[in-house]
């Protein structure tokens, strides 16, 4: 009995030493919990920074000067050769002066005759004066000589003048540069008929200075007023302007308004200014596409991050900041203007926090991150000693062919 109980115990303890082994068997183990996402980041920095206002326009010259023919012929040469420089002076046009050489001589003429009524004139004056005084001649006749005398000089200064405006239309067949500047390619070639209908030959350019023709608003006129005002309180009175181009350069000569519209178009509420830049090597010419900029304000320490790490969203603005821990708060903040690529932040972040600028998409709020910093050049430092990548241009610049002699 006291075996058959002993074997019994047995067999239990060896069907529960199974079940325990298969139970274990097929508990599945937990998998390690994923790691922090990398996200790259950069300390808010402060300094006084100026706040500029920027204008889109275009450049004209200084002076703008049509050249058009004042009489009508036949066009005979072009003396210039198109896009050069011109003195004032200088002969462009020439239309074939035969017909107005024919007029003048013709006009010469005229006169001469005219000269010649009035000396018999004048000499019947001087003969029936004498008479009359004598009673040898009525006194009609003698008035009848003087009235001829009176015509006749008359006809004398219509012929005087007939020269003198032939002699201006002759001189009109010789078109010279009314200014100094850069002249434009020619409309007529030689054999048109010109002058007809006031025909635009060419232009000419003054572009030592160069204007740049803009519109600014009402609030940024009273803007513009008020850092002037600011100014004028210093050595100078004007605010200086900079001239930047459309591939990003800026123009080395700063510059200064040189014309203010004296109404505000009611239609647009905008106000057109001239601005104008020395232009000593001529290297601008007009109609370029340039954007005007100009200091309004210094803002002293100011807190400042990169623009891309601003996110927008139904008129708020919120900056992931990774705080102690590498733990990730979306904080609401208050952005300022804008310079260069960077935002300035009025309220809501401290000068050296750092935020994240790339890999938003990945953070939620309280969740732990692998920071890694942003250096200048744009790449991000793994803690691993190797460099992400970093912007698209410095990708593309580093897949360009060496230019340089000999390669």
């Amino acid at each position: 009995m006291a075996q058959r109980k002993e074997h019994s115990g047995k067999r239990f303890l060896a069907a529960v030493s199974i079940a325990l082994f298969f139970c274990a068997c097929g508990k599945k183990a937990e998998p390690p919990p994923p790691p922090a996402p990398e996200v790259q980041v950069t300390a808010a920095v402060q300094r006084d920074v100026p706040i500029y206002v920027e204008f889109v326009g275009q450049t004209r010259g200084a002076k703008e000067v049509e050249v058009r023919s004042r009489v009508e012929g036949y066009l005979d040469t072009v003396n210039f050769e198109e896009g050069s420089f011109v003195r004032k002076g200088q002969l462009l046009y020439t239309i074939d002066p035969r017909p107005f050489q024919a007029a003048l001589a013709q006009a010469k003429g005229q006169l001469a005759q005219a000269e010649a009524q009035l000396g018999k004139a004048m000499q019947d004056v001087n003969r029936f004066k004498p008479l009359v005084e004598q009673n040898a001649i009525p006194r009609q006749d003698y008035d009848t000589a003087l009235s001829r005398r009176q015509a006749a000089e008359a006809s004398v200064e219509a012929a005087q003048a007939t020269v003198r405006q032939a002699e201006l239309e002759l001189g009109f067949t010789r078109i010279s540069a009314p200014m100094n500047g850069l002249i434009g390619k020619t409309e007529i070639n030689p054999g048109n008929l010109v002058g007809r209908q006031n025909t635009l030959l060419t232009s000419i350019s003054d572009i030592d200075p160069i204007h740049v023709r803009f519109s600014v608003s009402e609030q940024e006129y009273l803007l513009y007023i008020k850092a002037r005002e600011k100014v004028s309180r210093g050595e100078r009175s004007e605010v200086p302007l900079e001239l930047l181009l459309a591939d990003g350069s800026a123009h080395p000569h700063q510059g200064r308004v040189a014309f203010t519209e004296r109404t505000v178009d009611p239609t647009t509420g905008t106000l057109q200014l001239e601005a104008s830049f020395p232009n000593p090597d001529k290297t601008l010419l007009p109609g370029l596409f340039a954007r005007v900029r100009a200091a309004a304000e210094v803002r002293k320490r100011a807190v400042l991050i990169p623009q891309k790490a601003v996110q927008e969203l139904q008129a708020t603005f919120n900056v992931a900041v990774v705080g102690a821990g590498d733990k990730v708060e979306i904080r609401p903040v208050k952005p300022g203007p804008r310079v260069d690529s960077m935002w300035i932040i009025e309220e809501g972040l401290n000068p050296g926090e750092r935020v994240v600028v790339e890999g938003l998409q990945k953070v939620r709020p309280g969740m732990t991150v692998k920071a890694v910093p942003v250096t200048a050049g744009g790449a991000a430092v793994r803690t691993d000693n190797t460099a992400m990548p970093g912007p698209p241009e410095a990708d593309n610049a580093a897949k360009q062919p060496d230019a340089s002699p000999g390669k």
